[in-house]
């Protein structure tokens, strides 16, 4: 592994200095053999979801499809037209003394990620770090390996074909040992990002020596605030919920206000079609017993709030005003995306204000919390810490700076 790490970073090295125009080139070509090779790339997929129950939430993380790989390919050429984070001065001044100070955008060098069944992001990966100069040490979980090693592969071919190093990324074993040895690798990864669950992520919290980027779990609310229009709220709720439940920020948790608590069948009614169960508070229960199937609606618990199903299954929880529903929500919350659905203005902006979330939506679903949709042309992740970057982590947010100073013979007294 330490013999992994020092080609890696001596790849970096040369990546970083590579001109756009390759990296661009380079690229396009990745996205033209991921459509050229699907019939691989699926076959290899099939391997994967062989091996996973068709009911686990994560099985709809690992499916590939024909589309899914061209939306891949898309978003590979989207990142190759995407101008350069490299070389920018973000600042610059020139002192009393004559010194010239310029900030300038450089990359990391080293990037792991640690992700689970998830073969997409081993292209996502690839696409941001290549462009944006950084090496990247890949570490997929061992639901994905046929696909991750099948991407790689293809990656390394597209590399060696256009004489480029194809060290620039390594996919390390899906083992707990090298996942270890990643979090360890201190001098030879310059930073790691956890793609996956609290666990996962906790895990590397915990447990890295090397810095990390943290990309929370996805606890995502909505709440229909008691100006709330039911004409947008109901498909709002239903896109933020089913488009795709297994991803961050699919919803989890309804809040009502308990004016509004009427409108709440209304509401739910086109969660029906996906067969979504809800754990609603008592006060909804009354309103949906009756007006939602009997055998997909239950009594919330404490458990209920706080949790990121990754399911067709969702809380509600009725509130008797916006504080309470933004405490709710700073109470149970990931800090990832959050929702109003609101007419009214100033019940928009303090939401906006008070919510401690990286993306905060009003009258839109948090579906949208997404590095492509935001224009990004992929992410790398979403990050819920504070600290550094904040949200879909997209080119300009894997890369820091360097302060080049230029001087004609100056001394400091």
């Amino acid at each position: 592994m330490i013999d992994i790490f020092k080609r890696v970073k001596a790849a970096g090295r040369e990546l970083a200095v590579m001109d756009d125009s390759v990296r661009n080139k380079v690229l396009c070509a990745v996205a033209d053999a991921i459509e050229n090779e699907k019939e691989m790339l699926l076959r290899a997929n099939a391997e994967d979801l062989s091996r996973m129950d068709r009911n686990n939430p994560l099985y709809d993380r690992l499916l590939l499809t024909d589309a899914r790989l061209d939306d891949i390919a898309a978003d590979m050429r989207h990142v190759a037209g995407l101008p350069s984070p490299l070389g920018r001065v973000t600042s610059e001044r020139t002192l009393d003394n004559g010194l010239y100070l310029r900030r300038v955008s450089v990359p990391f060098g080293v990037i792991g990620v640690i992700y689970e069944a998830r073969p997409n992001v081993s292209f996502d990966v690839f696409a941001l770090c290549f462009k944006s100069g950084n090496a990247c040490l890949l570490k997929g979980g061992k639901d994905a390996v046929s696909s991750n090693s099948a991407a790689v592969s293809l990656i390394h071919h597209v590399l060696e074909n256009n004489g480029v190093n194809p060290t620039v990324v390594e996919l390390l074993p899906s083992t707990h040992e090298a996942t270890g040895q990643l979090l360890s690798a201190v001098g030879y990864v310059d930073v790691c990002i956890p793609r996956g669950g609290k666990k996962l992520i906790q895990f590397v919290r915990d447990t890295a020596r090397v810095p990390v980027i943290e990309t929370g779990a996805g606890v995502v609310s909505a709440y229909f605030d008691e100006y709330g229009d039911t004409a947008i709220g109901a498909p709002i709720i239903n896109n933020a919920k089913t488009r795709r439940v297994s991803v961050c920020n699919a919803l989890d948790c309804l809040i009502v206000h308990k004016s509004r608590l009427a409108d709440l069948p209304l509401l739910c009614r086109p969660l029906v079609a996906s067969n979504v169960r809800i754990y609603a508070d008592d006060d909804a229960y009354v309103y949906l017993a009756g007006n939602y199937p009997e055998e997909l609606l239950h009594h919330a618990t404490e458990e209920s709030y706080g949790t990121e199903y990754m399911d067709y299954a969702m809380a509600v929880k009725t509130v008797a005003s916006l504080n309470e529903a933004i405490s709710h929500i700073n109470r149970y919350g990931s800090g990832h995306s959050e929702c109003i659905i609101t007419a009214d203005s100033n019940n928009a902006s303090l939401f906006r204000a008070q919510v401690d979330a990286a993306c905060v939506y009003v009258n839109a679903p948090t579906s949208f919390t997404d590095g492509a949709q935001f224009g990004l042309g992929a992410e790398i992740g979403i990050s819920t810490q504070k600290l550094g970057p904040r949200g879909p982590m997209g080119l300009e947010e894997i890369t820091t700076y360097k302060w080049l100073i230029d001087g004609n013979g100056q001394v400091r007294k």
